[in-house]
């Protein structure tokens, strides 16, 4: 039995109810196999929030414009980076923000403070990323 530390105590792998903490499942696939999973998993999730999630789709178009605009304006490398990474981390923040929203929407759909609370934090993170793409191409093109 692993014993962890916690705090002032040493906790072992119990809960209260005396249950093992187990892990998925699922785990366990190794090498080119786990590699090939999650690729797919990667896909998967890819079609869920391009069919799920309005935001994620317009966020998609937006960026088959604005990742080749980045080509095609007179900058130097970094700049288109700097531009496109903008672009790729406003599309991560969103998957996250649905993925917290999905997980939410699974444990209830009751409106609850703090189901609020995770799915407007979601919402500021996504605006955040936003706004960064806005600064990073703003001062790029007009500075």
């Amino acid at each position: 039995m692993q014993r962890t530390f916690f705090g002032d105590k040493y906790m072992n792998d119990f809960d209260s109810n005396s249950q093992v903490h187990e892990e998925s499942p699922f785990k366990g696939k190794t090498g080119m196999r786990r590699l090939m999973n999650a690729f797919g998993y990667s896909l998967e999730g890819f079609k869920a929030a391009f069919k799920h999630e309005d935001a994620f789709r317009q966020e998609v178009f937006l960026s088959l414009i604005l990742i080749p605009l980045a080509f095609f304006l007179e900058s130097e490398a970094l700049h288109r980076i700097l531009m496109i990474g903008s672009v790729f981390l406003v599309l991560i923040v969103e998957l996250l923000n649905s993925a917290v929203e999905a997980v939410v929407d699974r444990v209830s759909i009751e409106r609850h403070a703090l189901a609020k609370r995770a799915k407007d934090i979601g919402s500021a993170a996504v605006f955040v990323a936003l706004a960064n793409m806005v600064m990073t191409w703003g001062l790029i093109l007009f500075a």
